[in-house]
């Protein structure tokens, strides 16, 4: 039993019901499919393939390689953390008219808070900042797009991803100093600098 109950809002609920009367099947399996870009498994074994490469063949990237698969296995871990004491019933659980519309059964019924796929997405958005514009605006809209099927797979509640989302772009802030600091250049010493 976790230590806290979370309760959907009125929003999260007319949400969910706006999804659970107006989805398809078709609408779910697309969904379904796109989710899997999201999943943590995935991530982190795209991660660990990425710093391997960069440390073997790219080492002046070292530092952006080692911060994104830190992150990458921070957002895998934190989200079953949290859910260890945060309690929330899935969407999904509660709705029959969805699951007539092709809504699937998804993780376990009281995990819904908050949504891991929305905390890797968020990381991944903060961390697109390291980009050139063009190819950050196309993770940033990619990672956002990813989240929302969580949504219309009703496997979260909105605000749900919210948070989620909100708590990757947190992680991956608050890593940032610690993997991508510059190693400080030492001072030399006034004695070194005089014949």
């Amino acid at each position: 039993m976790a230590l806290v109950t979370v309760k959907p809002t009125r929003i999260d609920t007319a949400i969910a019901n706006e999804i659970a009367h107006h989805t398809s099947s078709e609408l779910e399996h697309a969904a379904q499919a796109m989710t899997w870009g999201a999943d943590e498994h995935i991530l982190v074994a795209l991660a660990a393939a990425g710093w391997l490469y960069t440390h073997l063949r790219h080492p002046q990237q070292r530092r952006v390689a080692d911060h994104v698969l830190v992150v990458s296995l921070v957002t895998a871990v934190l989200p079953h953390v949290l859910k260890s004491v945060f309690d929330q019933t899935r969407p999904d659980r509660l709705t029959v008219s969805g699951h007539w519309r092709g809504v699937p059964v998804s993780g376990r019924a009281r995990d819904a808070f908050p949504s891991g796929h929305a905390v890797h997405m968020g990381a991944l958005a903060s961390a697109a900042g390291l980009l050139p514009p063009a190819p950050r605006n196309l993770v940033r809209s990619f990672a956002v797009a990813l989240s929302l099927t969580r949504l219309a797979l009703l496997a979260h509640w909105a605000s749900d991803v919210v948070a989620g989302f909100t708590l990757g772009i947190v992680v991956e802030r608050l890593f940032r100093p610690l993997t991508l600091a510059k190693s400080r250049p030492r001072r030399r010493d006034a004695s070194e600098g005089q014949p």
